[in-house]
């Protein structure tokens, strides 16, 4: 706190000179105070906090599904030679076999010759998504055991395999899908609340045309004319989920273009698109943000309702959808679908309780001084 001079009929006076408040940094980034009481209103949600903490810890662990679920040992010691069959492929020959072709580790002949003079360090899951267990001794789907903790489905591959992988490319499909169809919402939604007369009549009609398509119908067509893929999917969708923010956005846009730092901005010549981006839309974003977690719940559910019905992902991925249909076809193996419902309910809950924090971190009714 530095001191100025002030002077009276007394004489000269030290008066004390408060210094500008220093703002919070993160990550090299200044948070003001606004951004700040945000995060502590988020963090007066304890379920939001604690959801937001499971989750993150369930999608973490997915992003290592090949490390905690494979059918390929982790490590391996042979002949002193230290080798790591998760991320090479070795032959069988490597190992003293007659074959050239990948080394099947769980094969007993591979493993033995191994262990002859070495050892293998198997994952937490002996199993990847698409490993079928060929030493069951009860027909599949097989029951929870120690070697399956879940049990196996209808075509004897392990089920806790298959929710990892499953919850994995569940939650980067909704990501994906979410983030492509934000931008383009924004982007849509920015431009006819900035600009609106008749380029915003014409897009509101052409949205509505473009709305009443049914996007099942041309998913059904589509995948008869070929079989759908990740990316091939994730286009449909995109296709039709971008219209889910354009009329917020361009409410927000609408409400802020006559203000008068936009104003001052067009009479100082800044260019629409930088008045747009970098001043409009920033006070625009928090009802979007406030949205973000419930599009990708819906996100999630769509890909996992398309998969039930057998128009998602190619047969034989790792889907939630695709195990909630198995257990639906095999009502004797209740392991099946209650698994698969607790994985899916888990992560929607987890996903809405964020979501309402999020909701309460940007209401200006609870951020206020």
């Amino acid at each position: 706190m530095s001191v100025a001079e002030r002077t009276d009929a007394d004489g000269p006076v030290a008066e004390p000179v408060r210094a500008p408040p220093q703002l919070d940094t993160f990550l090299g980034m200044r948070i003001t105070p606004l951004t700040q009481r945000r995060i502590d209103t988020f963090k007066m949600n304890r379920r939001g906090v604690w959801s937001l903490w499971i989750f993150g810890v369930m999608f973490v662990l997915s992003l290592f599904a090949e490390i905690l679920a494979n059918d390929r040992p982790l490590i391996v010691n042979f002949d002193g030679d230290i080798m790591f069959p998760f991320l090479v492929e070795y032959p069988e020959t490597r190992f003293g076999g007659f074959f050239e072709t990948p080394a099947e580790y769980r094969d007993p002949y591979v493993a033995d010759l191994i262990e002859e003079k070495g050892w293998i360090l198997w994952p937490l899951i002996p199993f990847s998504f698409d490993t079928i267990n060929y030493n069951l001794d009860v027909p599949v789907p097989s029951p929870p055991s120690t070697e399956n903790w879940v049990g196996t489905d209808d075509q004897g591959r392990d089920v806790v395999a298959r929710l990892l992988y499953g919850f994995r490319i569940s939650v980067l499909f909704g990501f994906t899908l979410t983030i492509f169809g934000s931008v383009v919402g924004v982007i849509v939604g920015a431009s006819q609340g900035f600009w609106g007369g008749w380029y915003d009549l014409l897009f509101q009609r052409f949205m509505e045309i473009w709305g009443s398509v049914p996007t099942l119908f041309l998913i059904i067509i589509m995948a008869s004319i070929f079989t759908p893929n990740f990316w091939s999917l994730m286009f449909i969708l995109l296709l039709f989920s971008w219209m889910g923010l354009v009329d917020l956005v361009r409410a927000e846009f609408y409400r802020a273009r006559n203000f008068d730092y936009v104003r001052a901005a067009r009479a100082l010549g800044v260019s629409d698109a930088k008045i747009m981006f970098r001043h409009m839309l920033p006070n625009g974003m928090v009802a979007t943000l406030t949205f973000m977690p419930f599009i990708l719940a819906g996100s999630v559910t769509t890909l996992t309702a398309l998969d039930f019905i057998g128009y998602g992902l190619p047969a034989g991925s790792a889907s939630l959808g695709e195990m909630l249909n198995q257990g639906k076809a095999n009502i004797q193996a209740p392991w099946l679908g209650l698994s698969t419902f607790v994985v899916l309910a888990l992560m929607l809950s987890l996903l809405v309780f964020i979501g309402e924090a999020v909701r309460d971190a940007f209401d200006p009714r609870k951020t206020q001084v």
